[in-house]
């Protein structure tokens, strides 16, 4: 499929109004505390022109981190006080995670917002790469960056949904794994929403 048509799905999927979703969508017998407080956040979608049309841009998070170590992760983070909103929020991140300024990205819209279990309420932001960039990892944050084909992330096919014991119960959990990288948790959720829209 050639990269025109690629975009012109992506921008079609906007035009969806589907509901949000959260990680716990697989696990209705879940409890969510009322009144819990939710902390903005936005993420990068970044889709860049690759040899074989579009390619989704990943990272695979810092195994020293304190929080989701060695995940694979969309670039972005919580909505900070100088952040105007989510998307800015998101592309600053991209920035600092991945050296993906924010003029060298075509903003398409946004994708219904993703809660997680960590208490933030994520906004996906579509965007399209205008011109190849050096990529530069954030150090102590972001081990690696590469990039995974549009026909893998956007083909619901490719997902299946696995489980584990988190907290005294079983939580079961999208995935999308791509080679050597096993993406699952909310960055699989968010492109299974993404998948379900463009197909």
């Amino acid at each position: 499929m050639a990269a025109s048509e690629q975009i012109e799905r992506l921008k079609r999927a906007l035009g969806d109004r589907s509901a949000p979703s959260s990680d716990f969508d697989l696990n209705p017998d879940v409890t969510l505390p009322p009144g819990r407080k939710l902390r903005p956040a936005g993420v990068l979608m970044a889709f860049q022109q690759g040899a074989n049309g579009l390619e989704l841009i990943l990272t695979k998070r810092s195994s020293r981190l304190k929080h989701h170590p060695g995940q694979i992760a969309f670039p972005g983070g919580k909505q900070d006080e100088g952040d105007a909103d989510v998307v800015a929020a998101a592309l600053r991140e991209a920035d600092e995670e991945i050296g993906l300024k924010p003029d060298n990205v075509q903003v398409l819209g946004t994708l219904p917002t993703h809660e997680t279990v960590t208490s933030f309420t994520v906004t996906p932001v579509l965007g399209l790469v205008r011109d190849t960039f050096e990529v530069k990892p954030e150090p102590g944050e972001v081990d690696e960056v590469f990039a995974v084909p549009f026909d893998h992330v956007t083909n619901p096919a490719c997902f299946t949904v696995q489980s584990r014991r988190w907290q005294g119960r079983r939580r079961h959990y999208y995935t999308a794994p791509f080679g050597p990288y096993y993406i699952w948790g909310a960055t699989a959720r968010i492109l299974r929403g993404l998948a379900d829209r463009v197909s």
